[in-house]
């Protein structure tokens, strides 16, 4: 009985990882290797001769030929901007297909086939999820059993009603989905439409990604360039119909702040935030205590008749009538 935790002790020692500075920074390389690389080694790691090549081949092509690839509702917003690791019709991701060209193609649309052996994928398609599960079609059927080619017909032998992948799902900015088309633009086309294009990046399959904003769906995200808050002239511009919709919505609501607001509302609203540190019964406990307080001020100060005054005046009458 007392072998059991010293061997127990002893394999958790040595099974300890141990980190320095060399070893931190050997992991800094490689995540910058894989960010550069993506899958272009197909699982095989680049020797640094074969790597720096690899950088003076394709650098230069993405910051000159960047590809920008996005989800777009028929308002032309930006619903989905993909990302490496952003999943395609197939069940593969972007990083997989082809992204890097030597010259871009002419023809419209691009297409970005998919670079994993077997897979018949001719171009990347964004499909639409629900947090980490996929919709299915109005023939029962989930995303893998329909084709990768379009319009993305159910396999099944089973399935005779199914013309192509349909869903009714409606996406965030009040669209069916099946409104939604995958844009695959270059850096002109993009400017033309009106979107920002960010920083030029080495990293591979970046798609629309052009910093954290980007990672937000359309329409919540009020920085569409992911380099940081706008300036006071854009924000101080009026609201029009072209707009985000979550701006929009917002309307009445920026017109009672922009009328400004009193003494006492300005100390009620900082009041129903939550303090620095402080816990949740801490919260609640100080706003009831806050009106509690409120309502005993405001009820009305009613004096209390002199009960020696009433029984003087009650003498005088009785003295009288005598």
């Amino acid at each position: 009985m007392t072998e059991f935790p010293t061997r127990f002790l002893v394999m958790a020692e040595e099974s300890i990882i141990t980190e320095d500075h060399s070893a931190q920074s050997l992991i800094s390389a490689y995540l910058e290797y894989r960010r550069v690389v993506g899958e272009d080694d197909y699982g095989k790691l680049l020797t640094p001769e074969e790597y720096e090549k690899y950088k003076q081949n394709v650098l230069p092509l993405r910051m000159k030929n960047r590809l920008f690839t996005c989800w777009v509702n028929p308002n032309n917003m930006d619903c989905k901007l993909v990302g490496p690791e952003t999943m395609c019709f197939c069940q593969h991701r972007y990083k997989q297909h082809k992204t890097d060209f030597e010259t871009i193609p002419t023809t419209r649309p691009i297409m970005l086939p998919c670079r994993v052996n077997g897979c018949l994928c001719q171009s990347y398609h964004y499909v639409y999820s629900t947090g980490s599960n996929f919709l299915r079609c109005h023939c029962k059927h989930p995303v893998e059993d329909h084709s990768t080619l379009h319009p993305f017909k159910c396999k099944k032998e089973t399935c005779c009603k199914c013309f192509g992948f349909q869903n009714s799902t409606t996406c965030g900015c009040g669209y069916p989905i099946n409104m939604h088309q995958t844009v695959i633009e270059t850096q002109k086309e993009r400017e033309e439409r009106g979107h920002p294009i960010g920083q030029p990046t080495p990293y591979a399959a970046m798609g629309g990604i052009t910093g954290f904003s980007s990672l937000l769906d359309g329409y919540m995200r009020l920085d569409d360039s992911g380099i940081g808050a706008p300036c006071e002239e854009i924000l101080s511009q009026p609201i029009v119909s072209s707009d985000d919709p979550f701006l929009r919505s917002q309307l009445s609501s920026l017109k009672t702040l922009g009328s400004g607001l009193s003494p006492k509302e300005v100390e009620v609203l900082e009041s129903s935030l939550r303090r620095p540190g402080e816990k949740d019964m801490e919260y609640f406990e100080r706003r009831y205590q806050e009106r509690l307080k409120e309502k005993n001020t405001a009820l009305p100060n009613l004096a209390l008749p002199s009960t020696s005054q009433d029984t003087s005046k009650k003498y005088k009458r009785a003295t009288s009538n005598k």
